[in-house]
């Protein structure tokens, strides 16, 4: 097609816009992504989630007080620790002072919708003083709630197919709208770029805050799959479903320990959902579920009994209570 002609005229003037539109929605999200200087080196990004209270993920966090904050406008701001969880791999950290609004701007969320297979997005970091570093892609893959090798629960699964720059875990990942869709994190799966969904982090942020941790419900149980017999599982009335887990550790005085539960039992089902995997057990164990009554059926012995199992609430050693102003 000749230089000059209206087909390139086009073809220049959306590429034009598209750039705009791009560069547009970066700046709107810069304007609540922070740099945190609380490890050696590169400082984190962060996003100023709402008033005060600023979200990074934990693992690029080292200090827990006065920890100084660059803004968007340049200036700089002191900061402390709330919390963290270790299982989702975010902090909260609170100012000394709420920042002007001129200065920084709360976030501006995207909705859940947004999240799609193909999306066009950006990560937007600042990993320093001078300014917003920005990435393009797009959404790889979306899936349905799960949880974190460390047993945090997040919303949904989201996988990014874009460049991972200096700064990137904290950052914003931001639609074409500018609006965010939640924070990217590369240490939640072995450097494969991920996005923790914003509700999820709304939610930790808000255990956070109140608690100083978020609830982790477990039982105290190490567990494998295991097979029944053919003739057993017969037996039993479940040979359409053959399929438990074997329990090979109880620890003390523990939730299963109180119970009853033993090593060597099978369990068959939780709740009365069959079990086939210790997944299928540790997808019961949500935070809401703390304090509350799971009935598993078990085999023991070459019996059937049930086992009814108080839920315990596990306290990660490397949650950090509550500092700074309020707390």
């Amino acid at each position: 097609m000749p230089s000059g002609s209206p087909g390139t005229r086009t073809s220049s003037s959306a590429l034009r816009a598209l750039s705009d539109d791009l560069a547009a929605a970066v700046e709107r999200a810069g304007r609540s992504v922070v740099a945190i200087h609380a490890r050696p080196r590169i400082p984190a990004s962060g996003i100023y989630w709402r008033d005060g209270v600023v979200v990074a993920t934990s693992h690029t966090i080292r200090k827990e007080q006065d920890i100084s904050i660059t803004l968007p406008d340049g200036s700089r701001a002191q900061a402390q620790l709330v919390g963290r969880d270790g299982g989702t791999d975010l902090a909260v950290l609170r100012f000394d002072t709420t920042p002007a609004t001129s200065a920084v701007a709360a976030a501006g969320l995207s909705p859940n919708h947004s999240l799609r297979v193909g999306s066009f997005v950006l990560a937007v970091g600042r990993p320093g003083d001078e300014g917003v570093t920005t990435s393009l892609g797009v959404i790889s893959a979306v899936g349905d709630k799960w949880r974190t090798w460390s047993g945090g629960e997040i919303d949904r699964f989201v996988r990014l197919d874009l460049a991972i720059y200096d700064g990137f875990s904290g950052g914003a990942l931001v639609d074409a709208d500018g609006s965010i869709l939640g924070v990217n994190c590369s240490a939640l799966a072995r450097g494969t770029p991920l996005t923790i969904p914003h509700t999820t982090v709304s939610r930790v942020v808000d255990a956070l805050l109140t608690r100083g941790h978020v609830a982790r419900a477990y039982l105290g149980v190490a567990m494998q799959p295991a097979r029944l017999t053919r003739s057993l599982a017969e037996r039993l009335g479940v040979s359409d479903a053959p399929h438990g887990v074997l329990v090979v550790m109880v620890e003390s005085d523990s939730p299963a320990d109180r119970a009853g539960l033993l090593v060597g039992d099978v369990i068959l089902s939780a709740a009365g959902r069959p079990v086939a995997e210790p997944q299928d057990i540790a997808e019961q164990l949500g935070g809401e579920h703390v304090g509350s009554e799971l009935a598993l059926s078990i085999v023991r012995g070459g019996e059937r009994h049930t086992v009814k199992v108080t839920v315990g609430e596990r306290q990660a050693s490397s949650d950090v209570r509550r500092r700074g102003r309020g707390s």
